[in-house]
């Protein structure tokens, strides 16, 4: 059987990036933030031949959320500099791939995290600290005591990070940046205390309003959703999933073979670029149909609301070069843990 020519021919419900949207995108991004200044994050697509475009555009060092993330980078070959963006309790996989030549940083934040990474042969550290995100990280008054003990564990401290996830769907430019800001002080007095040259932070949508960290960690502007695409970031609408129309009501709706098994739904059901979405269910999304624009066996593209959780229900994407022929298939091997 020969492989799909055109997304018509795609077994579906079929994840697709359109190439040109995602090299324009990329290159954006590099503009913005050259070289060191960003550390792709790798959670948002889940590909090392993905992340190798990224290392080509001059972008070499990545931060993952999972340890199953930074193995296959490493495996890859993209293993000259990647952190953990994470908190782990057992590094023993982390220090093989510190044996095998890679190098590896892991986000600490407690004694047990700090103990731990240098039991298990990592080497280098950053110190997590809590700039408002009630998620993972130090209080900022803990940071040096922290950075000390990993030191005096034989650990390199090369800096902190911290993560303002609770603003990055803040739409206001100047409200945004004021409390970036307020976010980014907790953060650089912890730097003063902990030291290192690193301060690693932000994210697709505070990307353009962090000024003061060293490195950004944004990686969903490579293929974007519609939840960054309602903030007005210069980055377009890569990805879709496209789906077959399996059943047609004359109640006025039409049953696409996508469902919640093919989106990631935290951030709200999937977009219809044609007209409305009603409802999504284990298999299938129920599109508002009330003109009868769709037949049984047509295709729709479904636009994903938070990129993360979509590509990792996925196995690979479909390539296409601006218009629906399949120029090439990247696998998404970077899922699970």
């Amino acid at each position: 059987m020969r492989d799909p020519a055109t997304t018509s021919e795609l077994p579906t419900p079929a994840l697709v990036l359109d190439l040109p949207a995602f090299s324009a995108n990329v290159a954006t991004m590099s503009e913005a933030l050259p070289g060191e200044r960003l550390r792709p994050h790798v959670k948002a697509f889940k590909s090392t031949a993905l992340a190798q475009r990224l290392a080509d555009a001059g972008h070499e060092r990545f931060c993952c959320a999972t340890v199953k993330e930074m193995e296959g980078m490493a495996a890859a070959g993209l293993g000259a500099d990647l952190l953990l963006a994470n908190e782990v309790l057992d590094h023993t996989r982390l220090g093989r791939l510190v044996e095998a030549g890679a190098r590896v940083t892991v986000a600490v934040d407690s004694d047990e995290t700090v103990d731990s990474a240098a039991a298990g042969g990592v080497r280098e550290v950053l110190i997590d600290v809590d700039v408002g995100l009630p998620r993972c990280g130090c209080e900022p008054d803990d940071a040096g005591r922290l950075a000390d003990r990993a030191r005096g564990l034989g650990l390199e401290v090369r800096g902190v990070m911290g993560y303002e996830g609770h603003l990055m769907m803040v739409a206001e430019p100047d409200a945004k940046a004021a409390q970036v800001g307020k976010a980014m002080e907790l953060l650089l007095a912890a730097h003063e205390a902990v030291g290192g040259d690193i301060v690693s932070a932000g994210g697709t949508g505070t990307y353009a309003a962090n000024t003061w960290a060293t490195e950004i960690q944004a990686g969903s502007y490579c293929l974007m959703d519609t939840d960054y695409g309602s903030l007005g970031h210069p980055f377009v609408q890569a990805i879709r999933v496209v789906s077959t129309i399996v059943s047609i009501s004359a109640k006025g709706w039409a049953i696409a073979d996508a469902g919640l098994k093919a989106f990631g739904m935290d951030h709200g059901n999937p977009t219809w670029p044609d007209g409305d979405v009603f409802f999504c269910s284990d298999e299938h999304t129920t599109l508002l149909d009330p003109d009868a624009t769709l037949a049984v066996g047509d295709r729709v593209s479904l636009i994903p609301a938070h990129v993360d959780p979509t590509v990792a229900r996925h196995e690979q994407y479909w390539v296409v070069d601006g218009d629906d022929r399949v120029v090439d298939v990247w696998p998404i091997d970077l899922r699970h843990w």
